[in-house]
């Protein structure tokens, strides 16, 4: 049985239903299982502009971050089936879970920092680790680009202190505590593609942590 966590990011929104009733699919026809984690999307944006214009010290930031994740995840869930799921745990077969992730980081706070750093994407992967699954990162990009290329893989390092589709703080995790673990940013903007790029897991771009070597 398949499972994953599934990191659908914000920048999906206007896909994201279409992306989830896919995932339902796949489920239901495929016996894939997938512990959905709410990116921020124009939720969390509201939070950046108010940190802009208003400054916010760092925990209320995370937390209202963290809440704006939370609201999208009642988006993704809304009439399709899916589950929304309080609890860090593997999803059962065939089922979508869409974790709520104020409510599960009030109980257990596992993130390390609290900084705009470790934002959803780190989130996903203390998730993934957590559980032992493995993590996609479903964004509007082809995937990671190297020198105007999209690369199939790479290893953390080569993203430390640089801008791109993955936030710091999973890059840091990465080359730390989490350097056993690797994540796949895939394109989810057209849900079909997605689909067969992981049913034949090719596609995007694979991060891998300073432990792991390229080419699984």
């Amino acid at each position: 049985m398949p499972s994953y966590v599934l990191k659908l990011g914000g920048s999906l929104i206007e896909t994201s239903r279409d992306l989830m009733r896919v995932l339902i699919s796949l489920a239901d026809e495929e016996d894939y299982s997938f512990l959905v984690v709410p990116g921020g999307g124009p939720f969390a944006d509201l939070i950046l502009e108010i940190n802009a214009k208003r400054g916010l010290g760092d925990e209320a930031a995370h937390w209202m971050a963290v809440l704006a994740m939370e609201q999208y995840a009642f988006f993704l869930a809304d009439g399709n089936g899916a589950s929304l799921s309080s609890e860090v745990r593997i999803p059962e077969k065939r089922e979508v879970n869409v974790l709520l992730p104020y409510r599960a980081l009030t109980e257990d706070d596992f993130c390390p920092e609290h900084s705009w750093d470790y934002t959803s994407d780190s989130i996903a992967l203390l998730v993934a680790a957590r559980l032992g699954l493995p993590l996609i990162k479903a964004t509007d990009v082809d995937g990671v680009l190297i020198d105007g290329t999209v690369a199939e893989e790479l290893f953390a390092r080569q993203l430390l202190g640089r801008e791109s589709c993955i936030d710091q703080g999973t890059i840091k995790l990465l080359l730390g505590d989490l350097s056993g673990l690797r994540m796949w940013v895939l394109n989810g903007t057209d849900p079909i593609s997605f689909a067969v790029a992981l049913r034949c897991g090719k596609g995007g771009t694979f991060i891998n942590g300073q432990k792991l070597s390229p080419s699984y």
